[in-house]
């Protein structure tokens, strides 16, 4: 019988509540490189890359410093708060290892890999995932699927078997754009769009929610 083969979690948004320090992060290195913040920067980087959003804050937003020095600044500031006061989402750990009890697991993250491995670490979940890919590992950031079709081939799993969690617009999309079945939780802060959430297989308020009875109900919407 067909059914869902594996989960892949997003990072930022989903296990932790991280959108807003990206955020202050990036708008912190623009204000102290001189840069200039455009209204839209912060959806337009959701789901970058850190090559990708590291060239749009230099080519667009007007910092002189390379792409790969912005990249690095951003990260040390968000290294020190995580290992400050990691900020995990509620439930984030059970649910987590609640589901890696019964399907394999994958990560597909717009974050840096150094921050991917950190996180894990001070989280204790680094065994929990068989596979974690980072978009900087990848052609295309979100809301490109690249990220979610390397994760599943690593997984070895069809891509429309796996079901990705995500909270952002451009996550959702590139969850889609694999072919695979999206379970949304909206980040509250940074919502997605209408159009983008309607694009979600099943939309949940919180981590407390991603059951086992949810995911095998996806099985249903892949056949």
């Amino acid at each position: 019988m067909s059914g869902i083969k594996a989960v892949i979690f997003d990072l930022d948004g989903v296990l932790i509540d991280s959108e807003q320090a990206w955020d202050g992060a990036r708008r912190e290195v623009a204000g102290a490189l001189g840069g200039h913040w455009r209204a839209d920067a912060t959806r337009k980087m959701m789901g970058m890359s850190s090559g990708e959003w590291s060239r749009y804050m230099h080519n667009e937003l007007g910092l002189p410093e390379s792409p790969s020095e912005i990249s690095r600044l951003v990260v040390a500031r968000l290294r020190a708060l995580y290992n400050d006061s990691l900020p995990l989402m509620p439930g984030a750990g059970a649910a987590v290892r609640q589901i890696a009890s019964r399907w394999p697991l994958g990560l597909a993250s717009s974050s840096n890999r150094e921050l991917i491995d950190l996180v894990l670490k001070l989280a204790r979940l680094e065994d929990k995932f068989l596979v974690t890919i980072s978009s900087e590992e990848v052609n295309r950031g979100k809301p490109s699927p690249d990220v979610y079709l390397e994760a599943a081939r690593c997984l070895d799993v069809d891509p429309a078997w796996a079901a990705a969690v995500e909270d952002s617009a451009n996550g959702i999309r590139a969850g889609k754009a694999a072919g695979m079945p999206v379970i949304a939780i909206p980040n509250r802060a940074l919502p997605p769009e209408p159009e983008a959430l309607a694009l979600a297989d099943r939309v949940i308020d919180s981590l407390s929610q991603l059951s086992a009875g949810l995911i095998e109900s996806l099985a249903a919407d892949c056949v």
